[in-house]
This record gives structure tokens, sequence and C-alpha cells, in this order.
């Protein structure tokens, strides 16, 4: 038999072997409300207690036309996710409705993708959960050694550089065992084990545990918003882009890595009351939700302060600490360190269920789909996951893995709007069943997209004459930045022909390009890096996926 690797499955027969079949057993304890509320524990966290100063720092007060732009195409991107999610609604996210419409080498990839996202994503956020939590244990009066609240890879850069502070005080304390030096971040590896636990025990539980500290920070977030309102100098908003849209670019792994948490959501279909109703309420309400936040925090943090002293790792403690608002110091580390809990928690909810779908097919061993026959949770999965997310706490950083998420996530975006390209139009039986359901409106993209993607490039070249002259320079220094672009604009050529000529409907096509739009401002060092895990998983798919996927045996 000759190897297929884009071999598709029949929405049919993945709700079959899905929560409706085969495999029904967790529990369905989840309504709208609670979706809303688990995508506002995953969205608002490492991006607005971290990620968010150093993207003001990179974009000046022009980084809110950033987060707008990311908005944008994340809300295309989650009704494309919303439409799948209505149309096939079991657990398992993107790599699920990848195997709808591109087959099964897609698939697999996608949920390799999504590791980056879940289980790599969550070590960025423990190491920033760690640094609040720290801080807040010194407000107390307790000071853990600087051997335990550092990673060994920040602590031996330090030592080599002689940087002083935290890292070489560390290096230099730090006891012997042979001859390495122990080091390691006690809080990050610590909060990994008890959510692990946690995601274990249940959905009901890690519900009841996440709606409660989604509350607490979107009142601490409200706090910050009314007292720094009365510390803006509108001064500090000029100039609107410092360092050019360029610069206002820059920031976009750390902007958009605030908005990756809302598909998460989607990896709890097989727990919810109706997902085909509840699932694309719950992605699309806090999406819009987060989105004004992250816009109002962004004017208040470059209002407050020159965007030059918001380049540090917990901007909103920096920006009252420089206004001697010391009561507020401790109220931003509370709410801290419970959004960043309650991002690990749902994170770490999403990334067994997906393994758990991909076991189902045969693409993973038939442990990770194993189901506890008492908390009704992928618990083989889970127990994997707390152990691909705790340890590489011992010899990684920070940096790393926060651009390696966010890449790993904009190329799933991409598969999936181009996901929804690909289905087949409903059947009039279909769209019966489907009343009242999630589906993206179809508006034919035909003369649409081709005249706005011509008319777009025609007021950038007028308002910036040399602009497509300048993206064709490969120079050494100039590559990185001009080959991504240009391949943009001719992806966008290409589906301004297959708009004209296949109809498409115009919101998936329009969540495709924003994304891939936003994939150009990585750096080269990225893509090395991404290539490179993929490669890893092509290898990890043809010798064992492949050969044991449930589509070869049927």
């Amino acid at each position: 038999m000759p190897m297929n690797i884009f071999r598709k499955k029949s929405i049919a027969t993945i709700l079959k072997q899905g929560g409706d079949g085969d495999h029904a057993g967790l529990n369905k304890v989840l309504n709208v409300r609670d979706l809303t509320l688990f995508g506002i524990a995953a969205i608002i966290g490492g991006g607005t207690f971290s990620a968010i100063g150093n993207a003001c720092f990179e974009g000046g007060p022009g980084v809110v036309l950033l987060y707008i732009i990311c908005a944008i195409a994340c809300g295309f991107t989650a009704m494309c996710y919303a439409e799948f999610a209505s149309r096939v609604p079991v657990s398992g996210s993107a790599y699920t409705y990848a195997y709808v419409s591109f087959g099964e080498l897609f698939a697999w990839i996608i949920g390799w993708a999504l590791i980056m996202e879940y289980s790599i994503g969550n070590i960025y956020i423990a190491f920033s959960w760690s640094g609040y939590f720290t801080n807040l244990l010194e407000t107390f009066g307790i000071h853990l050694p600087d051997w335990l609240t550092i990673n060994y890879q920040s602590a031996h850069t330090a030592f080599l550089d002689n940087k002083s502070g935290e890292g070489l005080a560390a290096w230099n304390s730090a006891p012997m065992l042979g001859n390495l030096k122990i080091i390691f971040d006690l809080p990050a590896v610590l909060i990994n084990v008890l959510i692990t636990y946690l995601v274990y025990r249940g959905a009901k539980e890690s519900r009841n545990v996440s709606n409660a500290m989604v509350i607490i920070k979107m009142a601490v977030i409200v706090l910050v918003i009314i007292v720094g309102c009365f510390y803006i100098d509108i001064d500090n908003w000029s100039p609107f882009m410092p360092k050019g849209f360029g610069g206002v670019m820059a920031g976009v792994s750390a902007v958009f890595y605030a908005y990756i948490g809302f598909d998460a959501v989607s990896t709890l279909a097989e727990e919810c009351k109706n997902p085909q109703q509840d699932l694309p309420k719950g992605m699309i309400y806090s999406l819009i939700a987060c989105t004004i936040v992250y816009i109002i925090l962004a004017l208040i943090l470059t209002g407050m302060v020159s965007y030059e002293l918001l380049g540090v790792s917990d901007p909103l403690a920096e920006i009252f600490a420089i206004k001697g608002i010391k009561w507020m110091l401790f109220i931003v580390s509370i709410a801290a360190v419970v959004a960043m809990t309650s991002v690990l928690l749902v994170f770490q909810m999403g990334q067994p269920r997906i393994w758990m779908t991909m076991s189902r097919d045969g693409l993973m061993p038939k442990r990770f789909a194993t189901i506890h026959p008492k908390h009704k949770t992928p618990s083989y999965a889970t127990i994997v996951t707390g152990i691909v997310v705790g340890l590489p706490i011992f010899f990684t950083d920070e940096n790393l893995v926060l651009d390696f998420t966010s890449i790993g996530t904009l190329f799933a975006f991409v598969l999936v709007c181009g996901g929804v390209l690909m289905l087949s139009p409903q059947s009039e039986e279909e769209m019966a069943k489907s009343k009242g359901k999630f589906r993206i409106p179809y508006i034919n993209s035909k003369f649409i997209f081709p005249v706005g993607f011509i008319g777009a490039v025609l007021v950038v070249n007028y308002l910036f004459p040399t602009y497509f002259i300048d993206i064709l320079d490969f120079s050494k220094d100039k590559i990185a930045t001009n080959l991504p672009l240009l391949i943009f604009y001719v992806v966008c050529v290409i589906m301004s022909v297959l708009a004209f000529t296949k109809n498409f409907s115009l919101i998936p096509l329009l969540g495709l390009i924003s994304c891939s739009y936003l994939l150009t401002g990585m750096t080269i060092s990225n893509w090395l890096w991404f290539s490179g895990w993929l490669v890893i998983g092509l290898v990890v798919y043809f010798s064992y996926g492949y050969k044991n996927s449930k589509l070869n045996q049927s």
C-alpha cells in the first residue's frame, strides 16, 4: 500500500471516537460562563504582568496598534476555532480540526506545535510566577536563597558576563554536588507540581479554583487602571511610535503571546454541557474582554512613565515603584501570582487533552488516552505534561520559550484558518441540525480580497515610495527582515487568485493573512528553532505515528 500521509478523518468518525462515542468518560460540567472565565484565565496572565513591559519598551505608546492588530488576527482566528468547535465538538483543538481539513500529517504537525504553546509556554509563566511570588514573600520578610530563585542558565550567563546581581550572587553562593552547582528555581518547580495535581483531580475542581482567581485578578486590574489614571502624563504619549512601526512590530512575540490562551478553551469540548453553542461564545467573549483590558493597560503604562523604563519583567509593579505608590506594589504582586496561577492551570489542562486525542488516533501511545476511573481526567497525559513542563525549568530560561511559544501558536492559527477554507460546505440536512449553533457568516471574497489587497499595496506605495524596493534588499543585515515580508506578499497574491477562482469565505481568509503577517515579525533565530522542532516532530511521526495510526487499521 502506498504511503498516504494526507489521509483525512470524517467529522462523523471523529465524533464517534470522541466524547459522543467509544471514549466517553470525561465529566461534562462546564457552561458558557465557565468557558469565558477559563479563556480570561488563560489570556490575562504573563502577557499582562510581564510581557507587556517589553512590548511597550519596544513600541512605545504605539504598541496599542499592535494589540489591535493582534486582536483582529485573533478575532478572525477565534471565529474559525468557533466554527470548528461547533462542527467538531471534541477535545484536540487545532489538531483535530487539521485532521478533518488537511489530513494526518498536518494534524500531527499542529499537535506537535501545540506542545510549544501549552507545555513550553507554561515554562515561561512558571518563571514569571516565581519572580512575583519571591517578591511577595520578601514583603513578609521571607528571603529564599538566591540559588533557589533563578534558573541555572541565567545564573551561568551572569557568571560568564561577570554581571552583578541575583544571577552572579546565586552562582557564587550555590552549594556543590560533586562538580555541579545546585541552582534551580524552586518556586517555579513547586507551582508546576501543585497545578499538575489540581488538573489531575478533575475539571470541576479546576473550574472552581480558576473562576475564583479570575474574579480576583480582574478586580485588581480595574484598581490598577483607576489608580493609574490619576498619574498619567500625556507628554509620555509623544512621540507615539518612537522607534517607528518597525519598533511596534518588534514586540509581536510578546503581544501575541498575551492572546494565545483563548484557543485553550477549545480543548475542553468534551467537558462542556453544550459544546456546540457554548465553546464559540466562551472563546469570543473572553477575547473581546481581554483586548479591551490590554489596550487600556498599555495606555496606562506608557502614560504613567516613559516607555524607556518599561523593559522589565514586572512592569505593573515597576510603574508604581517609580511613582512611590508602595501600597499598590503589594496588591499587584498578589494579583500577578493569582493571574499566572490561573494561566498555568488552563494550559496544563489543555495539553493532556490534545495528547489524549492524538492517542485515540494511534499517533501517540495508548496510555495517553487513559481516563482516571474516579477523577474522569486524562490522568497519564496529565502527569507527563507536568514532567514536560517541570524538567526544562532546571536548564532553560524564559526568553527562549517566549518566542518559541509565539511562533508555534501562530503557525497553528494559520492552519486552523486555512482549514475552515478547506471544509466542504454543509448539506441542507447538516444546516438544519446546526440551527442555533455558531457559523461564520459567509462573505464572498471573490472581489473584496483581491481589490482590498491591491488597494493596500497602492496606499503603502504612496505613503512609503521606496517600501517595496527596500524589501527586495537581501543584504546580510536585511534578509532576516525582508525575506519573510516578501514571502508574505507572495502568499497574498496566491490567495487573491484563489479567492477570485474559488469564492473563498472572507473571514477565515483574513484570519489566515493577518496571522501570516504577524509571522513576519519573528526573528531568524525563532524560525531556526521552530524548524528544528518540526524536524524532530517529523522524525517521531514517521518512526511511530504513521505506523500506529488507526487509519492504517481501517
